[in-house]
């Protein structure tokens, strides 16, 4: 029997019903799909890249992903990205301390054991190519709530003049009424100070602060009160004179602690080597290179969990030794973005940090004199309230003296951000900041890199502390420090947040890696995940033909003299860049600087002169890069600047 009307009219109603579903159901996706193959063909057009450059998400072995938390460019072309514990209190328990060593030219990685827990110590390259990493962490914190055992700070004081004294790490306390503390720390003492004689003699007692906790846990050993403590096991004659006067005993909550260890990765043997400790204990510490090959040594948090009061060393790389400079006593927060401008030993402060310290203190911008210790307060920033968390670097040729501070934002886990860039020029007759171009959005944790055709690119971030809410950025921007603009880069693909950093490689492109969010979702409930992932932005110059070549460079170039560099087509040079390995952590990178060399034709090449000025070229590891009439760079050699031991490979 042949359908009905009815029939066929439902039934083709029907049909039409489930195509409308089944086309609602996948054209969602269906048109998700096209947009991001439009996308990323889109972002791999020749025209594209060749405007905007190109980031590359690099494949590293499961087996070889590290929690980057530092960063350094080594004398021999590979990086090294050092985790330590990787922010893992964990790895911290277990001693699962890494450290991974890339090489960008090959794409081979490996796994270094790291000596010690160098999660958040301070790092720089020394004149002869070693990379020195002092301070880390001692002791991760420890959140109110979670504090079982009473604990605080005691200061051990010896006063025997003739007799110093250490006591080991376990070290117990006795209190009055029997409370037993151990130390989590070595204690060094020196002899006590004694001048004068007979009834004139006076003894000042030498001593040191050491984070003690109470052997038992619970409120019985919490003590609101200073009290002089005992050491057990001293014999009697010894006890008289080596004692610890505690501070308040609470179960409040506790900062990280800093240690004073001190080591270099030679990039050749590639091993570590321990050197002498840091006077002081120090977690987020500073660490400049100087013109004189030494490197100054600020900030950080102790080993009892404070920030220290401005206590500044000097590490002298012949001696591997530290020694502390008392008259150069200045307070900083953590991390203090301090460089060294072209007057030896004036140093410019940004006011950019990484956290720790009271929003009123030690936040200003200045002039800080090696010679006296005096301090230039540096006038007209804006947003001055939101410096923490900020980028600040010199913008083009180092011998411009130009800087830039860029984004940041409140002290502590402040949701506030800026995309403020503010100028500096150094030579101005009363330095200033001046106002510069916006971010398109408020950033904190930008990663700032000089470029050699004397462009910055900046990229990553978040609007928000850690990540939060989701607020990584996802962009990246150019600086034309001829024209003080912005233009726009290539968005990366990954986002970075704290615990990020960024390097220029020898061949011009730069390496990313690092970011450890608060949460991985907008709604802040699940906890975060480390990036391990690397990424490699490849800038506009890469994508405009052929490159220039060097065919060879001197091992060393020496200040103030004229060095031969090799190239085919040595006509098409407009400029010589100088840039030095720099390292970096926490937005700090206090190393990095892009020297304009002096260019002149030569037979089969070009002339370069290095400046007499040793303020512009700290001692140490260098790329040279020649860059040709379209502002493409060549491919760098590694060279040398300055005395010391080259650590470069044969």
């Amino acid at each position: 029997m042949r359908p009905s009307n009815t029939r066929r009219v439902r039934q083709i109603a029907l049909v039409v019903v489930a195509a409308v579903v089944l086309l609602g159901v996948n054209v969602p996706p269906a048109w998700s799909y096209i947009s991001e193959w439009r996308h990323e063909q889109l972002i791999n057009s020749p025209d594209y890249m060749k405007q905007f450059g190109h980031w590359d998400t690099i494949n590293v072995p499961d087996a070889n992903r590290v929690n980057a938390i530092h960063a350094a460019l080594l004398s021999t072309g590979k990086v090294l990205l050092i985790a330590g514990s990787g922010n893992k209190e964990d790895m911290f328990a277990t001693r699962a301390l890494k450290s991974l060593l890339y090489d960008p030219a090959t794409g081979e990685s490996k796994m270094i054991p790291v000596p010690d827990d160098m999660f958040c110590g301070g790092q720089t390259t020394l004149p002869d190519g070693r990379l020195l990493v002092a301070g880390g962490t001692q002791r991760y914190e420890k959140l109110d709530g979670a504090v079982t055992n009473a604990a605080g700070t005691m200061t051990v004081k010896n006063e025997n003049p003739n007799l110093p004294m250490t006591l080991p790490a376990g070290t117990v306390f006795v209190s009055p009424t029997g409370v037993r503390y151990r130390a989590d720390a070595e204690t060094v003492l020196p002899p006590a100070q004694k001048v004068g004689q007979g009834r004139r003699t006076q003894v000042t007692a030498s001593e040191k602060p050491v984070f003690v906790e109470a052997v038992d846990p619970g409120p019985a050993a919490v003590n609101p009160n200073p009290a002089q403590y005992q050491v057990e096991g001293l014999p009697p004659d010894v006890a008289r004179n080596v004692y610890g006067q505690g501070q308040q005993m609470t179960l409040r909550k506790q900062d990280y602690q800093g240690t004073n260890q001190a080591y270099t990765f030679d990039p050749v043997s590639e091993s570590w080597s321990r050197v002498s400790d840091m006077a002081f204990h120090r977690w987020y510490a500073t660490l400049t290179p100087m013109s004189d090959g030494n490197v100054l040594t600020t900030a950080g948090l102790d080993g009892t969990g404070e920030v220290l009061n401005g206590q500044t060393e000097i590490f002298n790389p012949a001696t591997n030794a530290f020694t502390e400079r008392k008259e150069l006593t200045h307070y900083f927060p953590t991390y203090p973005a301090i460089f060294e401008t072209d007057k030896p030993g004036r140093m410019v402060y940004t006011g950019a940090n990484a956290g720790y310290g009271p929003a009123e203190r030690g936040r200003e911008p200045g002039f800080w004199d090696m010679d006296n210790g005096a301090f230039a307060p540096i006038p007209g920033m804006r947003d001055p309230d939101l410096l923490e968390t900020a980028g600040s670097a010199f913008i083009g040729p180092v011998n411009d003296q130009r800087m830039a501070v860029v984004g940041g934002g409140g002290v502590g886990e402040s949701p506030r951000s800026t995309g403020r860039i503010d100028y500096l020029d150094l030579k101005d007759p009363a330095p200033h900041f001046t106002p510069g171009p916006s971010l398109p959005e408020g950033v904190r944790y930008p990663n700032l890199v000089n470029l050699p055709d004397d462009t910055m690119l900046i990229s990553g971030g978040s609007r928000d502390y850690r990540g939060k809410g989701g607020t990584n950025n996802h962009i990246a921007q150019l600086l034309h420090p001829d024209t003080g603009q912005l233009t726009a880069a290539a968005d990366p693909a990954v986002g970075r947040d704290y615990h990020t950093e960024a390097l220029l490689l020898p061949d011009g492109r730069v390496l990313t890696a690092g970011s450890d969010p608060l949460f991985d979702d907008e709604q802040n409930l699940v906890p975060g995940t480390f990036e391990q992932r690397i990424e490699i932005y490849s800038p506009p110059y890469l994508y405009r033909g052929g490159r220039p070549t060097i065919t060879d460079a001197p091992p060393t170039l020496v200040r103030g003299q004229t060095a031969t560099i090799p190239t085919p087509d040595p006509s098409h040079i407009r400029s010589a860049r100088l840039i030095k390995a720099s390292t970096a952590t926490h937005v700090t990178t206090t190393d990095m600087r892009s020297v304009a060399l002096d260019v002149s034709p030569r037979a089969g090449g070009v002339g370069v002169t290095v400046p007499d000025n040793p303020a512009l070229t700290p001692p140490g590891p260098y790329m040279i890069f020649l860059v040709d009439d379209r502002g493409v760079p060549s491919v760098a050699k590694m060279t040398n600047v300055g005395p010391g031991r080259r650590a470069l490979p044969d």
